[in-house]
């Protein structure tokens, strides 16, 4: 008996057992790593794909706010109006047209991030000067060149500020989607609140912070190559 208490002792971690349970587990990490690999990727795929298909969505609608300004309050309302539904609303709202799968997180998420990219995007374009218009409309510039050639560049600075912002917000959020069991790493934030896990709900935590701060640096990153003048002084 004595033999066979002392090898169940061996076995099990010291930090989280029937009679410990240690926020900081080094164990854990090694013990569950498919689970926290599984986990942060799918967390990771949930959220570029909301971030891309936000901006795919908040793109046109700030070009049609920029140029048809009877439209821009509407826009503006609208997108800001979709951050104050709560996920708990809707997301059940979608699952009859999307199923309890990830792609109902996408979906909510991406319109969750419209209140950011939109009115960055709209503030973006506006922030070009009118005479840089002016001078490439004089160089033959047409509406189309103009826009993704002179206006998006300068626009970038503004734009990838609120890329930013809507993607760090968008990692917290995607935690919300384990309310239809698509939640990436909120799904073992809310299995360890529940069974008072606390390895494993520090440790999905941590990796949230983690893939915030990694996405955030990366985007700076884009943003320093795609704007080379932004770094010696010129236009801002």
């Amino acid at each position: 008996m004595t033999l066979l208490a002392s090898s169940v002792a061996a076995v099990d971690p010291s930090c989280y057992n029937r009679t410990v349970n240690e926020w900081w587990c080094t164990a854990y990490f090694s013990d569950y790593r498919s689970e926290l690999v599984e986990a942060t990727t799918q967390h990771l795929v949930i959220t570029l794909a909301a971030i891309v298909l936000g901006i795919v969505v908040a793109f046109p609608l700030a070009l049609v706010a920029r140029r048809v300004p009877r439209l821009e309050s509407a826009i503006l309302g609208g997108s800001t109006a979709l951050y104050t539904i709560p996920s708990l609303a809707l997301f059940p709202l979608l699952v009859p047209f999307t199923g309890i799968t990830a792609t109902t997180v996408v979906i909510g998420l991406a319109l969750y991030a419209l209140t950011i990219l939109v009115r960055s995007m709209l503030d973006g374009l506006r922030a070009v000067p009118d005479e840089v218009r002016e001078s490439a409309r004089g160089l033959g510039y047409g509406a189309t060149a103009q826009l993704y050639r002179i206006e998006l560049p300068l626009a970038l600075p503004v734009m990838m500020a609120g890329l930013r912002v809507a993607t760090v917000s968008t990692v917290a959020l995607t935690t919300v989607g384990a309310l239809v069991a698509n939640g990436g790493l909120g799904n073992l934030i809310a299995h360890g609140v529940s069974t008072d896990f606390r390895a494993e709900l520090l440790a999905a935590c941590l990796l949230c912070v983690v893939i915030a701060v990694l996405l955030d640096v990366l985007i700076v990153a884009a943003q320093r190559v795609l704007t080379p003048w932004t770094r010696t002084g010129g236009v801002s």
